[in-house]
């Protein structure tokens, strides 16, 4: 027996008729008879008459392997003997079919996943999956980014997108001014392709080592008491959901997302508070948001649909969504009642920002702003502070927005002012 083959069952010399007569005895799964013209060359009879053959051997590391070589019928025996010698003639030479043709039908299959893998295919799996455990709202946002920024790609398979597409498309982002959007479709692009590799769906991950595309920092944006004038009198154009969602958004400095879903079962009766579960909220942590009278007076106007719990809605079974396309119309209408010019770089979620500045400037705490936007660890307490402080500033709380929403009311109708501060807290209702 020579080094490159192995053989286990009966040695006989094959013919076609001796084939033909064989059969696999009873009790038995198959039967395995080697040619003593080829060594190496077996045929497999099994329990139901299939004759089959393949060529037995061990490789360079004396692993034993079994490679088809076709069903009888299909091909002769002295087929199968060449078949053979070819095969023997490669591991002889250091080769393993088996392996090499193992890895030919993964590729190949790979091939075929991969026609059905597009980039829109992935996002989705990963939103499905990728991201079950994590919050509603950032599973629709992560999915949305990269999709708005790699739109003319979607439909290509996810493993051609190469490091040169996506730095192209960031580029793209950070040219027309959307350098924060940049960075967050690259974290969001990144991890998408991270939890496919990881899972096997893909080899590579192009949003690897891409650096950051925007290096302007943490966003500083704060809206002036003219343009929060501009933007409060245009609202109401937008009409219900997103004309009362906005206006509550500047209001009560809260998150877009944690507005949008909001739910009448979590505002009180007398509608003055509003209390958000903490499986809702960003950081996981209930919050109060105290109502003043104006954003009161928001909710009133709310229609009370009897299909649905939130207090936004335009089907009756989820909360509302479209915030940009709402955004926009809103800028076109502020463009409109100036003249055409629209207010330049500011985004929903700079009423938060807005809002903590101007209290800030109105001689409010800063650990009061920081409980109104319910951050985990509120400025200026101690350790020992954070143990012993237990009354979360609620009545602080109230008192700040309250005199929030006045100089909010002061800058929608342009009331006049002699004083760099409206009004201070001691003097809020």
């Amino acid at each position: 027996m020579g080094p490159h083959w192995v053989r286990k069952g009966a040695l006989m010399k094959l013919t076609e008729k001796i084939i033909a007569s064989l059969a696999c005895e009873a009790g038995q799964k198959d039967r395995l008879v080697f040619d003593d013209t080829v060594r190496g060359l077996g045929l497999r009879i099994s329990q139901t008459g299939g004759k089959s053959f393949l060529v037995q051997y061990r490789n360079a590391l004396g692993t034993k392997r079994r490679l088809p070589v076709g069903a009888w019928g299909a091909i002769t025996l002295e087929q199968a003997r060449q078949a053979a010698q070819s095969v023997l003639g490669h591991v002889a030479s250091g080769r393993d079919p088996y392996s090499e043709r193992k890895t030919e039908k993964e590729n190949a299959q790979r091939e075929a996943d991969g026609d059905k893998l597009t980039l829109s295919a992935l996002l989705l799996d990963w939103q499905s999956i990728g991201l079950a455990s994590r919050r509603e709202s950032y599973r629709r946002e992560a999915v949305r980014a990269v999709s708005f920024a790699f739109t003319p790609l979607l439909k290509r398979r996810a493993d051609a997108l190469r490091r040169a597409d996506v730095v192209s498309v960031l580029d793209a982002l950070v040219k027309a001014g959307k350098g924060p959007t940049a960075n967050r479709t690259t974290a969001y692009g990144r991890a998408c392709y991270s939890w496919a590799v990881k899972r096997g769906k893909l080899a590579e991950n192009p949003f690897e080592r891409v650096p950051s595309p925007s290096d302007n920092g943490s966003r500083e944006r704060v809206l002036s008491d003219d343009e929060i004038g501009a933007i409060g009198r245009s609202m109401d154009e937008l009409g219900y959901p997103f004309g009362p969602l906005f206006k509550l958004l500047m209001l009560t400095a809260q998150r877009r997302d944690e507005v949008a879903r909001m739910r009448w079962s979590e505002v009180s009766t007398d509608l003055t508070t509003w209390t958000q579960p903490g499986e809702k909220t960003k950081n996981k942590q209930g919050h109060i948001v105290h109502l003043a009278p104006e954003a009161r007076a928001v909710l009133v106007s709310l229609p009370r649909r009897t299909d649905t719990d939130f207090l936004f809605s335009t089907n009756g079974k989820t909360a509302v969504s479209g915030f940009s396309k709402a955004k926009s119309r809103l800028d076109d209408i502020i463009a409109e009642k100036d003249g055409g010019q629209k207010i330049s770089d500011w985004r929903l979620h700079d009423f938060r920002r807005s809002c903590v500045t101007w209290l800030a400037g109105a001689g409010f705490n800063p650990a009061v702003a920081d409980k109104i936007l319910n951050h985990k660890t509120a400025t200026g307490i101690t350790t020992v502070g954070k143990v012993y402080q237990r009354a979360e500033y609620l009545v602080e709380r109230k008192q700040a927005l309250e005199t929030w929403a006045l100089n909010v009311e002061a800058c929608c109708t342009r009331v006049e002012r002699t004083e760099n501060i409206l009004i201070f807290p001691e003097a809020a209702r």
